[in-house]
């Protein structure tokens, strides 16, 4: 913070900065259209300074936000001078600071005493934007070509007008162009209280006071961070982890990262890292930078703000022609996966300089289910399910389970809310028994999710992954169970790999059994009245206790017999001594 700024005044804007970008959020889930956003909350909001430079992100996806900076300077680069009261800007192009297609940026410039003051930024995952399938969001797709409408940076709305002609190229490319357009405006709709609550701070500070703080808040980050850095550990920290496979025959596929801790700042180096790949789970550069600050600000005291001034610490070196920086015109549609890996790969890392604040692996990160097809009245139906996992076991306690993956804010879409809007049954959510990696803190469970299809028929994506490489535990944790998925039709069994795209028929059942997260420290370590609550509670079972922690349970009673856990402890540490 600058010698000039005065603290008080700085606390305030900053928490009303804070507020303004969580009453952008919420405002999308009041006015959008679609269940992804306003059930799975799969959406953004930001404010940018009137430098392009991010001052403040809502509590909404990380991995977004991340990629803000390399879209701003998209938008900049093409309207620097022609933007104007009432202009939004939107973009998808992943190669043009994008990051998959269904995300579509906007960029709406607010403007206060005739000068330009910031911008209010909102992303969203939208349910379709074309292509060869429904979705969107395929992991087949082979070129981004076949992924969907691509969109430059251009003006949806110029001087409040919408522009028609982009409008209506966009609803004759999609399936569902009502939820499409809907969420647009949604996202049109939001970024006016950026536009509001901005102009009011301006008329109370006056605006060159406002632009003054806001890069105050930006340096105060900045800050914070290298004092944090300057207590880590030197060195240079490596990490490998991957992905199972693109779904095309290329796998397993690395992911290799290299933590070099200076004096107050990182070097982030991927060499190492997988060829981009043919399957569409090449991540762009600008998706790779957001992972990779955002491991690092977990990584960072919680009363850290939320801005750019923490990416100035950061050198991130990302080799072309990898799936992490790939080249035009690789498709990038299930990027997603990748960006879940590089976030683990940084975990893992991470936990090697700060180890009391880093967890084990989680399920790997949300798996998406897409099945879409025809009503009997030919109106089309899309749903796009992200299934949300487990936690791994924390250095403090243990892990999750049914909650959003850490490098998201996403949630389980309701079982009513399937079922009322499409031609589906959830006819299981449950978790997984035994699914967890054993640790002094357990991992979470996994959880299953089945869906039976009452549409005739329709077409099934499956984007998932850790069915080959289960989460990994951290200081003698296990990991956690690895993934499943499989179909019941005509009253047969069939296991699919971990990713797919195929066309079911009526009545068919599609299970997803979600990896359990990786278990933290010791399992011979764990208290045994925990062990015993979670028998009692179907986490674990009897063996579960007795195998992985040494611990008796009796089968009927659930009671911890605690003289024959002791004996039997002690037998398993001898043995591991031996």
């Amino acid at each position: 913070m600058s010698t000039t700024a005065d603290p008080i005044t700085f606390a305030v804007l900053k928490n009303a900065m804070d507020s303004i970008v969580d009453e952008i959020a919420y405002t999308v889930v009041r006015t959008a259209r679609s269940e992804i956003v306003k059930d799975v909350m799969d959406y953004s909001a930001a404010l940018c300074d009137r430098h392009g430079r991010m001052v403040a992100q809502a509590k909404t996806i990380a991995l977004h936000l991340g990629a803000v900076p390399e879209a701003m300077a998209a938008v900049l680069e093409r309207y620097g001078d022609d933007l104007n009261p009432g202009d939004a800007v939107i973009l998808n192009d992943p190669y043009r600071g994008g990051m998959h297609l269904p995300d579509i940026f906007m960029f709406v410039p607010i403007f206060h005493g005739g000068a330009l003051q910031g911008f209010s930024v909102v992303i969203c995952h939208h349910t379709d934007v074309g292509g060869r399938v429904a979705g969107s969001n395929a992991s087949d797709s082979t070129e981004i070509y076949q992924e969907g409408l691509r969109i430059p940076v251009m003006k949806l709305y110029e001087r409040g007008v919408i522009n028609e002609t982009l409008a209506g190229l966009i609803e004759i490319n999609v399936r569902v162009p009502d939820r499409v357009l809907g969420d647009l405006y949604a996202q049109y709709a939001a970024c006016q209280v950026g536009i509001r609550e901005i102009g009011k701070l301006c008329d109370r500070y006056g605006a060159e006071t406002l632009q003054d703080y806001m890069a105050a808040l930006l340096d105060y980050a900045e800050k914070m961070t290298r004092e944090e850095i300057r207590g880590w550990p030197k060195g240079t920290f490596r990490f490998v982890d991957h992905i199972d496979d693109d779904g095309m025959g290329s796998g397993p596929i690395p992911i290799t990262v290299a933590v070099t801790v200076g004096e107050d700042s990182l070097i982030i180096d991927y060499e190492g890292s997988s060829p981009q790949v043919r399957g569409a789970i090449n991540a762009t550069r600008s998706y790779t930078n957001s992972c990779t600050y955002l491991s690092i600000r977990c990584a960072l005291k919680g009363d850290v703000p939320n801005n750019a001034g923490i990416f100035r610490c950061l050198d991130i070196r990302v080799p072309e022609g990898t799936v992490l920086n790939p080249l035009s015109p690789a498709p990038v549609a299930a990027r997603a996966l990748t960006g879940y890996r590089i976030c683990d790969t940084m975990f893992g890392a991470l936990a090697q300089i700060v180890p009391d604040r880093i967890p084990a692996a989680g399920e790997g990160g949300n798996t998406v289910v897409c099945i879409a097809g025809l009503r009997p009245n030919r109106d089309p139906f899309i749903i796009v399910d992200m299934v949300c996992g487990a936690w791994g076991g924390r250095p403090d306690r243990d892990g999750v389970e049914a909650i959003t993956n850490p490098s998201q804010n996403l949630s389980n879409t309701p079982v009513e809310t399937l079922e009322a809007q499409h031609p589906v049954r959830v006819e299981e959510y449950a978790l997984i028994e035994d699914s967890c990696g054993a640790g002094r803190h357990r991992g979470g469970l996994g959880v299953r999710r089945s869906y039976r299809l009452l549409a005739p028929q329709a077409e099934l994506q499956l984007r998932s992954d850790r069915m080959k490489f289960q989460p990994f535990g951290l200081t003698g944790g296990e990991s956690g169970r690895a993934t499943r998925n499989y179909l019941i039709q005509d009253g047969k069994t069939v296991d699919l790999p971990s990713k797919v795209t195929m066309s079911i028929a009526a009545d068919s059942v599609i299970v997803h059994e979600q990896a359990g997260g990786g278990g933290f420290g010791d399992p011979l370590e764990r208290n045994p009245e925990s062990i015993a609550r979670d028998v009692w509670n179907h986490k674990i079972s009897v063996a579960f206790a007795r195998d992985r922690h040494g611990v008796i349970v009796d089968p009927i009673s659930g009671w911890l017999d605690s003289a024959a856990t002791r004996t039997l402890r002690i037998e398993l540490a001898r043995a591991a001594a031996e």
